[in-house]
């Protein structure tokens, strides 16, 4: 993946409290705006982790064809984490199976993911804009569906949508309950048979 240009990270994380308000930065929370969000597994049956090469193909395939369908520009954002027991990231923050896939992305924000006394724990973003290719997210995918990487986040450069891919399926949030029903409707037998969507 190359990075196609630097990302006014202050200017990011404005618009995300104007385009997602009440939603934390956190890539597994983005489902909290539940009326705009969808959930896709990414192997039938609800299969969490991928076994053969068929396999594979299919969990890179349903990833892809998501993200085709909601990137409409040139470009996109990419998120991907770092984690430390400090507010303030220490380099580097990410592991080295990240910094492999997404090496070019510069730091962006940073949550407490536990705040239990003594043992605080926080994730740190790092965020890129790569020019969009089908496939152009594969080497990157496919560590996330091995659960080497997590807590990836992808959106277009206008935060009109967010996806955040996991080990098992991917989250959707859409901008609006119509789209997110549309592209629920596209896709039924992706759906959980969780009663939450989970």
């Amino acid at each position: 993946m190359i990075a196609d240009g630097v990302v006014d990270t202050v200017a990011l994380s404005m618009l995300w409290d104007a385009r997602w308000p009440g939603c934390a930065k956190l890539p597994y929370a983005i489902r909290a705006v539940g009326d705009r969000w969808i959930r896709f597994h990414t192997l039938p049956g609800s299969k969490r982790y991928p076994e053969s090469d068929a396999e594979y193909e299919m969990v890179l395939a349903r990833y892809n064809i998501v993200l085709g369908e909601l990137v409409t520009g040139a470009t996109v954002l990419v998120a991907t984490a770092g984690y430390s027991d400090s507010s303030q990231p220490s380099e580097p923050s990410r592991s080295p199976e990240t910094l492999a896939v997404h090496p070019h992305a510069v730091y962006w924000t940073s949550a407490c993911i536990d705040d239990e006394p003594g043992s605080a724990s926080w994730l740190h973003l790092y965020v890129s804009r790569l020019t969009w290719s089908a496939g152009c997210l594969d080497p990157l995918l496919r560590r996330v569906a091995d659960d080497v990487i997590a807590n990836v986040l992808v959106a277009d450069t206008d935060l009109r949508w967010l996806y955040h891919p996991y080990d098992g399926g991917m989250d959707v949030m859409l901008s609006c309950t119509a789209e997110r029903d549309a592209l629920r409707d596209r896709h039924q037998d992706w759906l959980s048979k969780h009663p939450g969507g989970l």
